[in-house]
């Protein structure tokens, strides 16, 4: 079985290039994991020895079919467990993926099935993120309009928060622009970089234009 570390560096490169044959530099998994770049080189031979992945030293790397089963089930867990501590244990989800984090690692196939069947087998996670498939698919996710970018005067509702620090989750709370929230943008000023956004009976939220950014939204069903 992989080890967590394992799990770790395979679950960072699908995250940052989740298509079939994308690659990975070897910078932006020593700056995602917080390691140095020689810790990686060693780790890179090591999984790519295991079959694991595939190194090109120009490139960088890329999952094998079974390095990328490995890390979409670890996403699987992780998002599952995100959903469950959220839930049914109403934990705050600006808390949860430091618990999920470790959690993924521990918990067995088995119990990830029963908390998957108990939750009514989610779609996505409390931050909008695709859970994949048990038999490890994962939902293509369609490209997303966001706050900073959607048509005016238009009734959406938000999808999808892609920052997922604790600072940033805290004022998308206290915004109201929450997964499922019904909103729509009244007004973007290029020059001042500001967004408003009604979100009915009267509330408002304002926001800058890189957070807006940060929160895509899909029309309403």
């Amino acid at each position: 079985m992989p080890t967590s570390t394992v799990e770790n560096y395979l679950k960072a490169v699908f995250l940052r290039a989740p298509g079939t044959g994308a690659t990975v530099s070897t910078g932006a998994m020593a700056e995602a994991l917080g390691v140095t770049p020689g810790t990686i080189t060693t780790m890179v031979k090591h999984l790519a020895a295991q079959g694991l992945l595939e190194h090109n030293p120009r490139a960088g790397v890329r999952l094998t079919p079974a390095g990328r089963a490995v890390a979409v089930g670890v996403l699987r867990k992780h998002r599952l467990v995100e959903t469950f501590l959220v839930r049914v244990l109403e934990m705050d989800w600006a808390e949860v993926h430091a618990e999920a984090e470790a959690l993924e690692h521990a918990i067995s196939d088995r119990l990830l099935a029963r908390i998957d069947a108990y939750l009514g087998h989610p779609k996505v996670d409390p931050h909008g993120d695709p859970i994949p498939t048990a038999q490890g698919k994962v939902p293509e996710a369609e490209k997303a309009a966001t706050l900073a970018d959607c048509p005016l005067k238009k009734w959406l509702r938000v999808a999808r928060i892609t920052d997922q620090s604790t600072a940033f989750l805290e004022f998308v709370t206290q915004a109201g622009l929450k997964p499922g929230a019904r909103i729509q943008v009244r007004q973007r000023e290029a020059a001042s970089g500001v967004v408003r956004c009604d979100l009915g009976r009267g509330r408002l939220a304002v926001l800058g234009l890189p957070e807006a950014a940060k929160i895509q939204v899909r029309a309403e069903a």
